[in-house]
């Protein structure tokens, strides 16, 4: 069902995609470039493939945890709307998680190394987060809900996220308050200093106001990373920064920055040679 949800709206998803780039022609935004969108769907359809197998390891996994459920929850107007939510907060969690700590900013990164932002970029998905997100679904499975709905769930949240990747869309009035926009998620992919880190939310920003981590879209957004790594390259984005976190370790004198360099915030250093996002924010607050 979660597979099905994905890939049926590929042919939309290109459609849309199209639309976007003729508009794009038309209005004051940096559109598509090829070298980009190629890199960009490459990413995409490799990551699927690895879904085809994961969805299955998923699905078994949260089986596993479902016999040890509080309750059973069954599919309903309800309860569906309840899952809806619950997992966009599991969501917020986990992607704020691959933004804080540095192994798992590996496995999320490719997905802001774009210097462009638009639908194309939403399909720029990690090959190695099919992985780690197996780690943050299974309370869900706890709580009672069943492997298919969680499953479905997700997929929902993907795709609602596919159209907040663009600069076509600026302010959709009272919903900016309620749900994450194009505005609010334009934040997150920016290399501004003041929007790192900003706006994890995948359907409510609530959770951003909640948690502290909401920031409103005013200056001009610089898109990409701090430090950009210039190339279309799928391999190459996909496991740029697992090969610093390699060479980090192969260079470091003691298991405290063996541990720091995987479970530190990216652009943690020993030395203080590097800075993270909080640091970066604090020196330029003084």
């Amino acid at each position: 069902m979660t597979l099905d949800l994905t890939v049926y709206a590929i042919p939309a998803l290109l459609v849309l995609m199209l639309a976007e780039g003729i508009a794009s022609s038309h209005a004051a935004v940096r559109g598509y470039e090829a070298r980009d969108t190629a890199a960009s769907l490459s990413m995409g359809v490799v990551n699927v493939l690895i879904d085809l197998v994961m969805k299955g390891v998923h699905y078994a996994l949260l089986a596993a945890v479902g016999r040890w459920a509080l309750c059973a929850i069954e599919p309903s107007w309800w309860s569906w709307a309840l899952l809806i939510v619950a997992a966009d907060l599991v969501y917020y969690w986990f992607h704020r998680v691959h933004h804080e700590v540095r192994v798992f900013w590996a496995a999320h990164v490719n997905h802001h190394s774009s210097q462009h932002y638009n639908l194309s970029t939403a399909l720029r998905q990690s090959w190695t987060t099919p992985f780690t997100s197996l780690l943050f679904w299974w309370p869900l499975a706890l709580i009672g809900f069943p492997p298919a709905m969680i499953l479905a769930a997700i997929a929902i949240n993907t795709v609602y996220q596919f159209w907040i990747h663009t600069e076509l869309i600026d302010r959709v009035g009272l919903l900016e308050r309620v749900l994450n926009t194009a505005s609010h998620h334009r934040v997150h992919h920016g290399a501004n200093l003041e929007y790192l880190d900003r706006n994890h939310a995948g359907m409510f920003i609530v959770w951003d106001k909640l948690f502290g981590t909401f920031e409103p879209e005013r200056a001009p957004v610089r898109f990409g990373l701090t430090k950009n790594i210039d190339s279309f390259n799928p391999v190459h984005v996909a496991f740029h920064e697992w090969s610093a976190i390699a060479r980090d370790l192969r260079s470091a004198g003691s298991w405290h920055d063996r541990m720091g360099y995987v479970f530190g915030p990216p652009g943690w250093s020993p030395d203080g040679s590097r800075l993270t996002t909080r640091q970066l924010q604090a020196a330029a607050a003084q």
